[in-house]
């Protein structure tokens, strides 16, 4: 058993991580702007915060692991500008803390689909989310060369879950990828976020991809 912090617990990603790593037993704290919503679990602790308050780093002392699917919102018409100030507070806390693992849920679009050409960079790209996944890019290029933080980074496959034209069945497994899109045949692979979320907890519990971003994708 392990304790771990789930940021943006009620959030599509986060809910469905809090709820993965509590049914493996271990102790989870759910941070969240609406803690009502957090899953109800005996092993499951709800804590109200935010991400850019001066203290932050000291809640976040003691975990063996944090997960960060902190999102602003994808209709937040600030969105770059909040997901870049909110994602560099937790970074700075979570060093400050001196946290083990930091595990950070990104977007699909900086996986490359060609050399040096990412999905964001591609013609049918939605502009309506460009800016949020431009900031997600550039917080990972931001930390690949940092070593005084113990990160690492999923990129979600293009298609997750229902939203995503995927499914949300949750089928047990996964495969794994690097720094390209996984595709399917001809077509962008997907997952569903009960998938994810074993993946995200498998990672966690192993602290398998230190100072990497790595993708996931349904089997």
């Amino acid at each position: 058993m392990k304790k771990i912090a789930v940021i943006g617990a009620t959030g599509y990603v986060g809910a469905a991580v809090v709820k993965e790593l509590a049914a493996r037993g271990h102790q989870v704290t759910g941070f969240a702007r609406h803690t009502d919503k957090v899953l109800k679990a005996d092993n499951v602790q709800a804590v109200n915060f935010d991400v850019n308050a001066g203290n932050f780093a000291e809640q976040l002392q003691g975990f063996d692991a944090v997960v960060s699917a902190f999102n602003p919102g994808w209709d937040n018409p600030n969105i770059g500008s909040d997901f870049t100030r909110g994602a560099n507070a937790i970074i700075e806390a979570a060093k400050t803390a001196q946290v083990p693992y930091l595990l950070i849920v990104g977007g699909a679009g900086s996986l490359y689909v060609a050399p040096d050409v990412q999905v964001i960079d591609t013609p049918d790209f939605p502009k309506e989310i460009y800016d949020g996944a431009n900031a997600a890019r550039h917080l990972l290029n931001d930390l690949r060369d940092r070593r005084d933080v113990n990160w690492a980074f999923v990129s979600p496959p293009a298609a997750l879950g229902a939203d995503g034209g995927f499914s949300e069945e949750r089928l047990g497994s996964y495969r794994l990828g690097g720094e390209e899109l996984l595709m399917n045949g001809n077509e962008p692979a997907g997952i569903s976020v009960a998938d994810l979320a074993i993946a995200i907890a498998d990672d966690v519990e192993n602290k398998a991809h230190l100072f990497k971003r790595f993708t996931v994708a349904a089997e």
